[in-house]
């Protein structure tokens, strides 16, 4: 398939409540799909929640109860997988018929990672990608992934890559990437900076791929009023916590949408995948631009998921 429409949902969970959370997942998808979206790209822990902010009671060499009490509470809005809630999230995309990447926060015996799934219209599992890397305190409470994920997957709407969050400041899980001929590069993420959107039209062109970066649009009232207490900056029921930045760029740099901030957004754009052809002109950083007599990327053995 030439090409396609796709979907970028800017949106929040329910931190702590995967109920709810689930609901607000069926009806987003809803959305997109009404939009005529046949692959939907949610933010980084959109299922399980990302909780700024938080410390968990943790400082060098000293944990207190009350931050496990958080853990655990955080722990039980993870999923498993397979398992009932993630049984919900693959009934709703068969439902709807769609692709679809989502960023969840999965919980395996006891540890938790931040991982994408990526989703075929029929539910099945096509792929599944743990952050290799999280970021800063992220550590805490995620594990590290391995390199027992890093593929590009073949699909009826282009090969599907995953990078999630500071991944795609990771040049060599780029260049992996791009090596197994990502179209698709999916980026969900929570970064909102302005810079962060400069990087996503930095890997569509080294890359020459189109590029579909989903955040979160979090506000005070998607955290519970006794978390937000804890909160350093104190914020409002209507203060903003993650400021979104989703947007979808074409293999030349363009913004087809967005980036949008500070509001809640559904972001949709017809790609047509034949324009990375043209691009190729300009740039293959594995193909003709790349001088693997001086550099080259030795990729690791695969090890078995745990």
């Amino acid at each position: 398939m030439s090409t396609c429409r796709v979907a970028v949902v800017q949106a929040a969970p329910r931190i702590f409540d995967l109920a709810e959370t689930l609901d607000r997942f069926e009806t987003l998808l809803g959305q997109a799909t009404t939009a005529g979206a046949e692959l939907v790209v949610f933010p980084e822990a959109f299922i399980g929640g990302y909780p700024k902010g938080a410390t968990f009671g943790a400082v060098v060499g000293e944990r207190s109860d009350d931050g496990r009490a958080l853990f655990a509470r955080y722990r039980a809005s993870a999923v498993e997988i397979p398992g009932d809630a993630f049984d919900r999230i693959r009934g709703g995309v068969a439902d709807r018929r769609v692709h679809a990447v989502v960023g969840v926060v999965e919980r395996s015996g006891g540890t938790l990672y931040c991982t994408a799934v990526l989703l075929a219209p029929d539910g099945t599992l096509l792929g599944r990608h743990r952050k290799l890397v999280p970021t800063g305190t992220e550590r805490l409470i995620w594990g590290r992934g391995d390199a027992s994920d890093i593929a590009v997957v073949d699909s009826a709407v282009g090969r599907i890559g995953l990078a999630i969050c500071w991944e795609s400041y990771m040049p060599l899980y780029r260049t992996a990437l791009y090596e197994q001929g990502v179209q698709l590069y999916c980026a969900p993420t929570v970064d909102g900076r302005d810079t962060w959107t400069a990087t996503m039209r930095h890997i569509s062109v080294e890359g020459g791929c189109h590029v579909l970066s989903a955040n979160q649009l979090a506000l005070g009232h998607d955290y519970p009023p006794d978390f937000l207490a804890l909160h350093p900056d104190h914020p409002q029921s209507d203060s903003v916590i993650i400021r979104g930045g989703s947007c979808i760029v074409d293999p030349l740099g363009r913004f087809l949408a967005g980036p949008s901030f500070d509001r809640p957004d559904l972001l949709v754009a017809d790609i047509d995948l034949s324009t990375a052809e043209g691009a190729y002109l300009d740039l293959d950083v594995v193909g003709h631009y790349a001088r693997p007599d001086l550099f080259r990327l030795d990729r690791p053995a695969t090890t078995p998921r745990h």
